[in-house]
């Protein structure tokens, strides 16, 4: 037997944590890295961003995802931003079920290892929001001019022209550009799963590109009319994206429809579960097992369980008490809520609003142990901003 001093040991200790954090990593990591110290300037030409730092920081990736990073460290910054703007419309979208898909702090799989674990209807969600996310956060900082190896779509230029439904238009304009930002974000995300090619890494493909579908499907058709009197006698148009809330919506109709699948005999491909369903198209969403219990929090599988969330009493809804609550019951506390109120207008130019107080009853799902801490303690909603 051969013996090992401290130093090695302890070496060899941080490999094996190291390769461990790393096996339970997703590219989301990024959405957890913090840029404050970076510097302020991180996207200007006087201050580049060196890409050894924030590839350094992403635990888990690949070989060609590094590779990806390294080489465009301000694309990096955008799929950042894109995971971001996932998250928080996951968080969203599911503000009011069991499982309202918060994040865990400084956690390497960021959803918990349930999503890596299980294929769920939510793991199917979240690999496709993730994907959209990236998709529209890399567009939008090409038609800002935030990144150097793209711009506007090129193709959608004057002087070319189209017809729609309301006759010829020009071209002008900025048009998004999502097939960079489509491109970049399958040659990246898909890297990990391409080199696995087992059945869930099919699956989290099959939902990746159902995300970027759900971006390019948002394209709508914006103009410009020049003409005497403000006639349509001419128009110039161009192609921009829907506000991500349309794909956070689209996305969660096709997570309410999502077809559980199987892979075949020669595992090359997903076939449907059950013959009467339908095939899943590329805009479908697909899923392999039942959604576990997201009653009960069991940080082994990353549930967080639903003892401390807010419920509506009344609902019959998934934020109804009886749902929520999980048949244990909950608590009610009467608390003094104040807001603003009878605001009028003032010339000029301001709005003048008095201060109301109300009580209202806030209920709040108990425990399955009284012992166990509060749900608030260990409940990450880190990126959720209510909008309208």
């Amino acid at each position: 037997m051969v013996k090992m001093d401290g130093s090695v040991e302890t070496v060899l200790w941080v490999i094996l944590l190291l390769q461990a954090s790393a096996a339970d990593a997703t590219w989301w990591y990024i959405s957890q890295v913090s840029l404050s110290h970076y510097g302020n300037s991180i996207r200007s030409n006087r201050r580049p961003l060196h890409p050894l730092v924030i590839c350094g920081d992403i635990p888990g990736l690949i070989g060609r995802q590094r590779k990806l990073c390294r080489n465009n460290p301000n694309v990096m910054l955008s799929l950042r931003e894109g995971a971001l703007i996932g998250i928080n419309e996951c968080q969203w979208q599911f503000r009011h079920s069991k499982w309202n898909c918060s994040t865990l702090e400084k956690d390497s799989s960021v959803f918990g290892k349930l999503m890596l674990k299980v294929g769920s209807q939510e793991a199917a969600f979240v690999y496709a929001i993730q994907s959209a996310g990236a998709v529209y956060g890399i567009t939008k900082a090409c038609s800002t001019g935030q990144l150097p190896q793209c711009a506007c779509d090129d193709t959608k230029r004057p002087p070319s022209k189209s017809r729609d439904r309301k006759g010829i238009f020009t071209w002008g304009g900025c048009s998004d550009n999502v097939k960079f930002g489509i491109d970049f974000t399958k040659r990246f995300v898909d890297s990990k799963e391409k080199i696995t090619r087992d059945g869930r890494a099919l699956m989290n493909l099959h939902n990746n590109r159902a995300g970027r579908k759900a971006v390019q499907k948002s394209m709508k058709l914006e103009c410009k009319c020049h003409g005497v009197s403000g006639a349509c006698t001419i128009r110039t148009c161009w192609y921009t994206m829907k506000p991500f809330r349309d794909v956070g919506n689209y996305l969660r109709q096709k997570y309410n429809g999502a077809i559980q699948v199987m892979v075949n005999q020669a595992g090359t491909k997903l076939i449907v579960a059950q013959r009467t369903f339908k095939k899943a198209t590329r805009r479908d969403m697909v899923y392999f097992e039942s959604s576990p219990n997201y009653c009960i929090y069991d940080p082994t599988t990353g549930s967080l369980g639903t003892a401390g969330r807010e419920c509506n009493r009344t609902s019959k809804g998934t934020n109804g008490c009886e749902l929520m609550c999980c048949g244990r019951g909950y608590n009610t506390v009467n608390v003094r809520k104040v807001f603003k109120c009878e605001c009028k207008f003032q010339w000029c130019c301001f709005v003048n609003c008095q201060w109301c107080e109300k009580r209202v009853d806030i209920h709040t799902c108990n425990g399955p142990n009284p012992t166990k801490p509060p749900h608030s303690m260990f409940h990450r909603n880190r990126y959720f901003r209510q909008t309208s």
